[in-house]
């Protein structure tokens, strides 16, 4: 049976309060998730889950997030404009990020998800890059770290953040690539964000990445409801899913289970500023 197979088979030994886990990229928010997530906070709760990230998508979702953070201190928020949004905002709305960040500034931990996306069409890549640019000016303001989207894009986002000399680093979400692309990002403090993409015996090259570079480089996602991991193609991704993320990311590294995941809290709380 592939290591994959194994991992999507058998979590049971994430007994219940045995390993303490941090979601840092989960949309509880979106449709597919929101009408059900208390249910989905209980199960992923039950594995082990003890608090996520829920990062916006566009300027319509900041107020709901805030509400949620209120709600429930252990979902954690990012305020953005993600670029597969970017056609429906412009400058006046990083006036208003300004705004929410001046307001809510301790209930806020990162700017995101924002970022580059060059798979989109070729029209929309002006206006990505004008409301990255200014996002990640307000995040050097604010002093916030960065979720990062990319799709064909690293070095492009490399190149964005260079100008502004941005120190305050951030997660790069969904990291599938090698060490040498991995080590660009974490020279400027950022963490690799590991999901789903480990589950897959095709993603021999970041399950290489995984186990060749310092545990001090990643955290752990769900990218809920998108990216199923590999057995549960054409369902709905869900919180509860990071236990076998775990799983797998254990299976790739020699450390003990409860180091690692000592380990990759630690780095979480580091990354957004959550730990004192």
């Amino acid at each position: 049976m592939s290591l994959s197979a194994d991992a999507a088979a058998d979590i049971s030994h994430l007994r219940p309060g045995c390993f303490k886990l941090f979601d840092s990229h989960c949309h509880l928010d979106l449709p597919d998730l929101a009408a059900g997530h208390a249910l989905h906070w209980q199960q992923a709760q039950a594995v082990g889950v003890a608090e996520l990230l829920i990062p916006a998508v566009e300027q319509a979702a900041w107020q709901n997030l805030l509400e949620m953070h209120a709600l429930q201190p252990a979902w954690h928020i990012a305020l953005g404009i993600h670029p597969w949004w970017a056609e429906k905002h412009d400058l006046t709305h990083i006036a208003l990020l300004d705004q929410q960040l001046k307001l809510h500034t301790a209930a806020v931990c990162a700017i995101g998800e924002i970022g580059l996306d060059f798979a989109l069409p070729e029209a929309t890549f002006d206006k990505q890059q004008q409301l990255f640019d200014a996002q990640i000016a307000v995040a050097k303001y604010y002093a916030k770290p960065l979720i990062l989207h990319h799709r064909k894009s690293q070095p492009q986002l490399l190149a964005a953040l260079k100008p502004h000399q941005f120190s305050k680093g951030g997660i790069l979400h969904a990291f599938s690539g090698s060490q040498q692309q991995a080590k660009k990002f974490l020279d400027l403090g950022f963490k690799l964000g590991i999901g789903g993409t480990i589950t897959y015996d095709r993603a021999e090259k970041t399950r290489n990445t995984v186990k060749m570079l310092p545990l001090d480089s990643f955290v752990l996602e769900t990218d809920a409801p998108a990216m199923p991991l590999a057995g549960f193609q054409g369902t709905i991704n869900t919180p509860a899913q990071l236990a076998r993320v775990f799983s797998v990311f254990c299976q790739l590294r020699t450390e003990p289970a409860l180091q690692i995941a000592e380990q990759l809290w630690q780095n979480t709380q580091q990354v957004l500023k959550l730990s004192a």
